[in-house]
């Protein structure tokens, strides 16, 4: 299927922005000419709740988890990332010769120690795990060391997460590292294939999904709030646990057996492999009565495509075709 356009990496400028003079030529300690400042700078953004001020674009980041490293590499950002962390599976075809030139600073999250190394100035997490206070990499105790930071707001956004968080999402990243023209033009490439998307699937039937995530005791499984959600909705299915006051949450098997699932969306990542995910759901006799199981009717998506990240519109277009194979 196609993909989104991104911007050519090679084509993209070194310098994120051409600086222009502010005040006059004498300002600074001892008459000396006050130093230009970037476009779009001063830029001051409130992020799940920490106020930030960047004077200038930041010039050593480093990226904890897979959407956030993403989100940088689309952007054509691979030039300020001064390391990254903790991929759930194989990053985008179009980014991994720009991932394979930036420095991996660990498999999963880096020790203080190793960040610190990186010498950043800057620290963007997917997830809230990405800032662990008990190792000292909390967001207060980063900015102490004069570290800016910023999580990806699927993390802290209320009720639910939408397109347009998407959008807000991309936006702010984009204007924190001076370069908002190239978010605008993502955005619209995210909206443009989620629209044709809706177009194609119009009047399809609405099969009920249950995601299943991880779990055997209990079933860990999308919620209503993330983007995860939002994906189903879109691709045209409906979240059967869409009513689940979180982004991820456990949920019964008793409760999966009663919402009589149609169909069931794997969440593809870490040491499980599907076939073993799918294995335990046919294996499991009080499931043999919901109607997924019954009729063995599987999709699956990278977990790195159902977070807020630019596999988002990838993502819906990928599930439609799933949900609604004889549509096309």
């Amino acid at each position: 299927m196609p993909r989104i356009r991104r911007v050519p990496l090679a084509l993209i400028p070194l310098l994120l922005l051409p600086l222009t003079g502010c005040g006059s030529g004498t300002g600074g300690e001892g008459g000396k000419e006050a130093a230009p400042a970037a476009d779009g700078f001063p830029y001051t953004v409130t992020n799940c709740g920490t106020k930030t001020t960047f004077d200038a674009p930041p010039k050593r980041a480093v990226t904890m988890n897979q959407h956030a490293t993403e989100i940088m590499l689309a952007l054509g950002l691979q030039d300020r990332l001064a390391g990254t962390a903790y991929l759930d599976d194989s990053i985008q075809p179009e980014y991994r010769s720009a991932y394979a030139a930036t420095k991996v600073l660990a498999k999963e999250y880096p020790s203080k120690e190793v960040l610190l190394g990186a010498n950043p100035d800057f620290v963007y997490g997917g997830y809230g795990s990405a800032f662990d206070k008990a190792k000292g990499l909390d967001r207060a105790a980063l900015q102490k060391s004069g570290i800016n930071t910023r999580l990806n707001i699927e993390n802290c956004t209320k009720p639910k997460v939408g397109i347009d968080q998407l959008a807000t999402e991309i936006t702010q990243v984009a204007r924190t590292f001076g370069v908002p023209e190239r978010g605008k033009e993502l955005i619209a490439e995210e909206r443009r294939k989620i629209a044709a998307v809706e177009k194609e699937f119009k009047g399809a039937s609405h099969p009920s999904v249950f995601v299943y995530d991880s779990g055997d005791g209990s079933a860990f499984t999308a919620g209503g709030n993330g983007i995860g959600n939002e994906i189903v909705r879109l691709a045209g299915g409906r979240n059967v646990f869409a009513d689940l006051d979180a982004t991820f949450g456990d949920v019964s098997w008793e409760q999966v057996i009663k919402r009589k699932p149609e169909v069931v969306v794997i969440y593809d990542y870490g040491g499980t492999p599907v076939v073993a995910k799918k294995k335990r759901l046919l294996n499991d006799p009080a499931l043999a009565d919901v109607p997924a199981i019954k009729n063995k009717r599987f999709a699956v998506l990278p977990l790195s495509s159902a977070v807020l990240g630019v596999r988002v519109a990838d993502a819906v277009q990928d599930l439609a075709g799933q949900l609604h194979p004889g549509t096309r």
